[in-house]
């Protein structure tokens, strides 16, 4: 088990786009495991790298029982919407009505290369859509409305993690591309 810090709004590595992975390895297959150990310990519904500080294309989730992750996601949304209660290991104790799509297919690949499709609704469809956005330098807070943005900007301002933690960007052991994340 190898539990590792949450990245906290603020976090440059936050706001940047992840890149995808290229070499399905040790070091991939450990990032997996120690992103599943944390979002279980933390708890939360998912966990993308960004979120522990590695900037690779990579989530984990835990919704209604079933734990998975997915390697280098593309999403297919459906028209069809759902609105509801949100929220972000990386802004604690923050939770606002965020608009997704109801539906969605997801395609990747596991931590060993194979590929992967899953076809996903409401709660999970939500986790991936957000845990994608983590991989693109998105938070949800970037999709509310502008009075929902600011309440929620005005409750990050005050609340007692905000500003207390000095953000390190580790350092990916795979190849980045020359884009230091």
């Amino acid at each position: 088990m190898a539990i590792q810090p949450i990245r906290l709004f603020g976090d440059p590595v936050l706001r940047q786009r992840a890149i995808e992975v290229d070499s399905f390895d040790r070091e991939l297959r450990q990032l997996v495991t120690d992103l599943t150990d944390t979002m279980l310990a933390a708890p939360g519904a998912g966990l993308a790298a960004p979120q522990i500080g590695v900037g690779l294309r990579v989530f984990t989730w835990h919704v209604e029982g079933e734990l998975g992750h997915l390697v280098n996601p593309s999403l297919e949304l459906s028209d069809e919407t759902q609105d509801g209660a949100e929220g972000c290991l990386s802004l604690p104790e923050l939770t606002y009505d965020c608009l997704r799509a109801l539906n969605v297919i997801a395609t990747g690949f596991d931590m060993h290369g194979e590929p992967v499709r899953i076809e996903a609704s409401e709660l999970l469809a939500r986790a991936m859509q957000h845990e994608t956005d983590h991989l693109d330098g998105i938070l949800f807070i970037d999709k509310l409305d502008t009075d929902a943005r600011k309440a929620a900007m005005k409750e990050i301002r005050e609340s007692e993690w905000f500003g207390l933690e000095q953000p390190v960007v580790r350092v990916s052991p795979h190849a980045t591309g020359g884009l230091g994340i």
